[in-house]
C-alpha cells in the first residue's frame, strides 16, 4: 500500500509499505476514500529532526470497512465511516464525560507508528468506540463537510463551546485557518452577537464572513489589539478562541479578552510557558480553558446539520489532490497557496 512518511522537517514522501491489517479483535480494517492534511501537520513539517523520523502521517480520514475484527459489534464490512483525530473505547470514564481525548485506553494517530490517514489503508483500534458510520456513498458530494468532522470542525466546535459561547456574546477568533474558520461558523451557531476574525488573507477572512464573522482585523500585534478594543467599545470580547498555538496569537488573546472572559485555545501550543499573572489573567479573572478537541464526542451533535446541508464546512478545503501529490500539498499548506487540502488516495 501507499502512505505518507515524513522523514525530517520538510522532507514529506509517499512510499510503498506493507499493508496495514487487522491485529487485535477490537480492530477494523479501512480502505481510506478522502483524507486531507492538517495545520497541526505543519508544525512537524517545520520542526521535526531526522532521528525522529520516519514519521507517518494523517489523523483525518473517511473510508470504507475492508475487514473487521471479532471482537467489533457495531460495524461490518462495506460501511463507510469517518474517525475522529483520537481513537477512543468509548466506555471509560473520560470518554463516558465525553473526553475522549483522555480516554483511559485510547490515543492519538501518532502513537500508532505504522497507522496514518494520509495512505491507502488504516488499521483503526477501538473501532467501536471510535467511528462513526455515515449514510452517504463514499463519492458523496457532503464528503469535504463529512471529513471535517474528523478535526477541524469538531475543533472550532470545542473551543467555542468550551468558551461558553452564546446568545448575546462577543467573541474574537484568532486564525484564519480552517479551525479558525469552523471556530466562526461554531460561534454563529451558538449565537454570538458579534464575532471578530483575527486574520490577514483576504481570501480566507471573506469564507470567515459567509460562516459568520461581523467584523475582521488584519492588524497583528498591538495595533490588532487596538484595533479589537474600538470595535468592542474599548473593553475586548466575552470570549477569545485562539486556533493558531504560537505565543504572539496567546499574547493577542490576553490583549483582546474583557474583563470576566475567557480565552479558549485549540491551536496546539508550540510553547511550555505563557503569562497567567496579574496582568495577564489573574487582575482581569480570565479564565483559561481549551485543550485537544474530544471529536468524538460531537460527531452525532454536528452531523445531521452537514447531511442536510444546513452548514457546509466544507468550505475551508480549497485543493483536491491524489496521495502521490502530498508532499506539494504540504508545500502549497506552508506556503499559503492552500487553506486545507483534500486527499484522494
Amino acid at each position: 500500500m501507499r502512505a505518507t512518511l515524513m522523514y525530517a522537517a520538510g522532507d514529506v514522501r509517499v512510499e510503498t509499505v506493507p499493508d496495514s491489517i487487522v491485529e487485535q479483535p477490537t480492530d477494523v480494517l479501512v480502505r481510506v476514500t478522502a483524507s486531507c492534511i492538517c495545520g497541526s501537520d505543519l508544525h512537524p513539517y517545520h520542526s521535526l529532526p531526522a532521528e525522529a523520523g520516519p514519521a507517518r502521517m494523517g489523523h483525518e480520514f473517511i473510508g470504507v470497512v475492508e475487514d473487521v475484527g471479532a471482537d467489533v459489534t457495531t460495524l461490518t464490512k462495506g460501511d463507510l465511516v469517518v474517525a475522529p483525530f483520537a481513537y477512543s473505547d468509548g466506555t471509560c470514564q473520560f470518554c463516558r464525560a465525553g473526553l475522549h481525548t483522555s480516554c483511559e485506553h485510547g490515543g492519538f494517530w501518532d502513537t500508532l507508528p505504522q497507522e496514518g490517514g494520509q495512505a491507502e489503508l488504516v488499521r483503526v483500534p477501538l473501532a467501536d468506540g471510535t467511528l462513526v458510520k455515515l449514510p452517504v456513498a463514499p463519492d458523496s458530494e457532503l464528503v469535504p463537510s463529512l471529513l471535517t468532522l474528523s478535526d477541524v470542525y469538531g475543533t472550532g466546535y470545542h473551543a467555542a463551546v468550551r468558551g461558553g459561547v452564546s446568545a448575546g456574546k462577543s467573541v474574537t477568533v484568532i486564525g484564519d485557518g480552517a479551525v479558525g474558520l469552523l471556530a466562526v461558523l461554531s460561534a454563529q451557531q451558538l449565537g454570538a452577537e458579534q464575532i471578530i476574525l483575527m486574520g490577514r488573507h483576504q481570501s480566507r477572512t471573506d469564507l470567515g464572513r459567509e460562516f459568520g464573522a461581523t467584523d475582521v482585523v488584519a492588524e497583528r500585534g498591538e495595533e490588532g489589539v487596538a484595533k479589537v478594543r474600538d470595535l468592542t467599545g474599548g473593553h475586548g470580547t466575552h470570549v477569545v478562541l485562539e486556533a493558531v498555538g504560537h505565543m504572539p496569537a496567546y499574547e493577542q488573546a490576553c490583549g483582546v479578552v474583557r474583563p470576566g472572559g475567557t480565552i479558549s485555545r485549540v491551536g496546539v501550543p508550540q510553547y511550555e510557558e505563557a503569562p497567567v499573572g496579574f496582568t495577564s489573567l489573574f487582575g482581569g479573572n480570565i479564565t483559561l480553558t481549551g485543550g485537544p478537541a474530544p471529536t468524538r464526542a460531537y460527531i452525532e451533535q454536528l452531523l445531521p446539520a452537514v447531511l442536510d446541508g444546513t452548514v457546509q464546512p466544507g468550505g475551508v478545503f480549497d485543493r483536491t489532490i491524489n496521495l502521490d501529490d502530498v508532499p506539494d500539498g504540504y508545500r502549497a499548506m506552508d506556503d499559503r497557496e492552500a487553506l486545507k487540502i483534500l486527499v484522494k488516495p
